[in-house]
């Protein structure tokens, strides 16, 4: 069914009943999660969360609870949905019918209403024909491409507006989940911009108190402010240097994997007037006077260098005093956390603490995400620079391809997908820096990386090609099923995003071999 009033189609008919909560593994629906976790706690409403990160997941799943599932669905008749056979009606055999018992003595007038009858069954069934022509026109182009639409966690948030239950908090996961659309490169900038605008709006209802009130002093407060901020990952919780690094945007701008793009890091901080004494320590231990101007400062020098977009509108929130975040901090840290390599207890600890540090309770797991975060941009900026430097990334003809070798330092982080997917944006957008190619300026790029050694078997993710008009879409999904139909490749889709996939190291030439003749 389509659901067009979320209110009523969708919660009103599920917060009278025990709720089976099925959460992805990506930060967005873990924001959304939190949203309706706050609704139906307003609400009393039980609900049962069980995290999946495929469809396996998802369909075990469904098979432990499956006695307890009702759907909860209105018929078509409500719907006011006609049925098929209502909208083309096929009369052959009625036709058939009338031909038999037609012979050349009926009157001239009934022979005609026939003819006329007849005509109008002809056009009927050419106006179906060309409708499913259509019809399959617009479903291959729809199932085609791999494209995100508006943040899950907006949704959920739209809903309890509408429903007068948003509160900050609610407000703040919304925030988290756009931006870790714009972090995962999923949305265009125009879409990013224009939600980024609908939450402004948000954001000023619920913060409008003045500095002078009494609440705003409290040392619980939560304020969450529009910035116009750098561009520039973990920044405020590192030293300027350490982000300016390990920053995709800037450390492929100015090619900092080579001797050349080093010294032009220097030239940039000379160029700000920023002692390296000053940049290298902690962001908060700089000098006060260097931070007051210092957005203004970088924005300056940026644009000589090259970077015209190196500030962006993002959104921060404010607990108590001194804890200070931006959204795209707290995406970092919850994604760091989800894809943690190191093994504490069962399955879904992960889970849990990537949950428990978007709650403004639990700083000590954001803080802990934080440092994940950063070994996490480290371990890509350092692979990215290897892959260029070592030239791994080479031309297959209508893509891009490159593939991680088992004992590659910190290859276990990238058997996970959201590193993987980061670490194969990050590089693309090196290579297109760095290449003098034209042609292979504009092609996807397919990234491997071993996944489990014991099994034999390779993780793989495709990215659509990085250019300023990119719709984001994404067409790997149905290729990569495709080639491993017509080889009888063994791959596992279980992934939500169709564009990762799972595969037996045996069957890789064969699989790329087909995926290179289906492109070509």
């Amino acid at each position: 069914m389509f659901v067009s009033d979320c209110r009523r189609d969708f919660y009103e008919r599920i917060v009278s009943q025990r709720v089976l909560l099925l959460v992805a593994s990506d930060v967005d629906a873990l924001c959304a999660c939190k949203i309706l976790q706050a609704l139906f706690q307003c609400d009393h409403v039980q609900y049962t969360l069980v995290p999946v990160s495929g469809w396996q997941e998802l369909e075990t799943a469904f098979l432990e609870h499956k006695d307890q599932i009702k759907l909860l669905v209105k018929p078509d008749d409500d719907l006011d949905v006609p049925a098929y056979d209502d909208i083309f009606r096929d009369e052959e055999e009625e036709e058939e019918e009338s031909e038999a018992e037609s012979d050349g003595s009926e009157p001239s007038d009934k022979r005609r209403r026939f003819e006329e009858e007849v005509i109008e069954r002809t056009m009927k069934r050419r106006q179906r024909r060309e409708w499913e022509a259509r019809r399959r026109e617009i479903l291959f182009d729809y199932e085609q491409y791999e494209y995100h639409g508006t943040s899950s966690a907006m949704v959920m948030f739209d809903l309890a507006w509408m429903m007068s239950k948003d509160l900050n908090d609610m407000l703040w996961w919304a925030i988290v989940g756009l931006t870790d659309q714009w972090v995962q490169d999923k949305i265009t900038q125009m879409k990013y911009v224009t939600d980024i605008g609908i939450l402004q709006r948000h954001v000023s209802r619920h913060n409008h108190r003045n500095e002078d009130e009494e609440n705003s002093l409290s040392i619980d407060c939560m304020r969450i402010a529009f910035e116009y901020d750098l561009r520039l990952a973990l920044y405020q919780h590192w030293s300027l240097y350490e982000s300016l690094c390990n920053t995709s945007y800037t450390s492929a701008n100015l090619k900092l994997w080579s001797v050349q793009g080093q010294k032009r890091l220097q030239e940039f901080l000379a160029d700000m007037g920023l002692p390296l004494k000053q940049v290298k320590q902690k962001f908060n231990s700089m000098d006060i006077t260097l931070k007051e101007n210092l957005k203004e400062m970088i924005e300056e020098s940026a644009s000589k260098f090259g970077m015209k977009d190196l500030r962006v509108q993002t959104f921060s929130i404010h607990f108590g005093f001194k804890n200070k975040f931006l959204a795209s901090d707290i995406v970092y840290a919850t994604a760091s956390l989800m894809e943690s390599i190191e093994k504490e207890g069962p399955e879904t600890t992960n889970f849990i603490k990537a949950l428990d540090s978007l709650s403004r309770g639990n700083l000590d797991k954001l803080h802990q995400g934080l440092d994940l975060a950063k070994k996490q941009l480290r371990a890509i900026q350092q692979t990215v620079a290897s892959c260029i430097c070592t030239n791994l990334v080479i031309s297959q003809g209508p893509f891009l391809y490159c593939s991680l070798m088992e004992g590659t330092p910190d290859v276990r982080l990238f058997s996970k997908p959201v590193s993987l997917c980061l670490l194969s944006k990050y590089l693309l957008k090196s290579f297109v820096c760095s290449t003098k190619n034209k042609r292979c300026k504009l092609l996807p790029l397919i990234m491997a990386a071993p996944m489990d050694v014991e099994q034999g078997t390779v993780i793989m993710v495709g990215i659509p090609p990085e250019t300023e008009s990119s719709d984001k879409k994404n067409f790997f999904g149905r290729a990569f099923e495709k080639a491993a139909e017509s080889t009888n490749s063994r791959t596992l889709h279980n992934h939500f995003d169709m564009s990762i996939i799972e595969l037996k190291t045996e069957d890789r030439s064969k699989f790329l071999d087909a995926l290179i003749s289906l492109l070509s």
